[in-house]
């Protein structure tokens, strides 16, 4: 999809006249780039998390009535990985433009780690269980993928659900999203408007997300979802990746709103216009 330029219909044609050797032109592998950028991404996220100080928060109740212990950080994580990140580019230690050049190879490498991640948990949740909330369901792909463990840990203070989850999922998608838009800038000069509303309102919502962590800990995901495959591919993989999606096809696809969007529709008497947003996006800030 990523050298298709975001057409299904294009790849999906690619793929039928030219088979496997077709799927093997077009498809993303691993690369040592990639993995590097990864690795230095999770190390990088991973040192934030176990060091950086934050409020202490009891988690909801499991079913064996544990109350796991959190790390309220996520904010300062978040503003010390953008802070970073601008440095780098701003110093010219790292183009975050790369990014955007090797996005396959990196989503190649995502989901690689994810069925890396899902095997180790499986063997730790069967090998050196951290709590009592864990079991067997006595059948092995069920295990593998709904998770062995309900609240993993590496140590008392780190959480790999979380890790995976608000570090690497929702981090993730911050950085793509500033990626793609500094990789428009350069190439063209600018970054468009529909690509800049676009990433504010991530950037947004992925701030609010990080300040309202503590509640996030009593979601689906952290208070009852097991860290199996369906967990880890969701957060290591789906978050970053398909939220980003929009902005990745803006990058070469840019949009330009200007101050006035007219809105057309047919009617019995025939085409008609009408005025839908004037000064600003005010309806898309609203969305």
């Amino acid at each position: 999809m990523v050298r298709a330029d975001g057409s299904v219909e294009k790849a999906c044609r690619h793929f039928f006249q030219f088979g496997i050797r077709g799927i093997k032109d077009v498809w993303p592998f691993p690369s040592q780039r990639a993995c590097k950028l990864v690795g230095a991404f999770v190390l990088f996220e991973a040192i934030l998390q176990a060091l950086l100080p934050g409020e202490r928060v009891m988690g909801p109740s499991t079913p064996v009535g544990n109350r796991p212990l959190y790390t309220r950080n996520g904010i300062p994580c978040f503003l010390i990985t953008l802070g970073v990140y601008y440095l780098l580019w701003r110093e010219r230690l790292f183009n975050p433009a790369m990014v955007y050049d090797i996005i396959g190879e990196i989503y190649s490498v995502l989901i690689c780690a994810t069925y890396i991640t899902t095997t180790l948990l499986y063997v730790k949740g069967h090998m050196a269980p951290c709590s009592s909330d864990w079991g067997s369901s006595g059948n092995v792909l069920g295990d593998f993928f709904w998770g062995m463990e309900l609240c993993p840990r590496l140590s008392s203070v780190f959480d790999i659900k979380v890790f995976m989850n608000y570090r690497l999922g929702i981090m993730g998608w911050a950085i793509l999203v500033i990626s793609f838009a500094i990789k428009q800038y350069e190439v063209q000069g600018r970054v468009s408007d529909s690509l800049m509303v676009s990433s504010l309102l991530m950037l947004m919502y992925i701030a609010k997300f990080f300040w309202m962590e503590a509640a996030f800990g009593c979601s689906m995901d952290i208070a009852h979802d097991r860290a199996g495959w369906f967990m880890t591919y969701t957060c290591v993989t789906w978050i970053p990746v398909v939220n980003s999606s929009v902005n990745l096809y803006l990058v070469t696809h840019p949009i330009q709103l200007g101050r006035r969007i007219q809105a057309r529709h047919q009617t019995e008497r025939g085409e008609r216009k009408s005025l839908l947003l004037t000064a600003g996006w005010l309806c898309l800030t609203s969305m």
